[in-house]
C-alpha cells in the first residue's frame, strides 16, 4: 500500500492525525496534514484506510499494490 496525499485539498481538520498518528501529523503553522509514512506496514493498513475514510476533503488516496 502507498499513501498519496493531495496537500492543496487538505482543510486541516486533523482527522487523519487523530486516527492514524503514526502515519500522519499536522504542520504547526497552518494545520495542514503531513504524511509521516508513505508506505505503511501491513499492520498499519487498517489505520491508513480509516484515515482516508474520515478525511473530510478526500485528500488521502490509498494505492493498493
Amino acid at each position: 500500500m502507498r499513501v498519496e496525499f493531495d496537500e492543496p485539498r487538505c482543510v486541516a481538520a486533523g482527522q487523519c492525525a487523530l486516527v492514524a498518528p503514526d502515519l500522519f501529523d499536522q504542520r504547526e503553522d497552518d494545520g495542514v496534514a503531513v504524511v509521516l509514512e508513505a508506505e505503511p506496514s501491513r499492520e498499519q493498513h487498517d489505520e491508513a484506510r480509516e484515515a482516508a475514510a474520515v478525511c473530510p476533503a478526500a485528500a488521502i488516496r490509498l494505492v493498493e499494490e
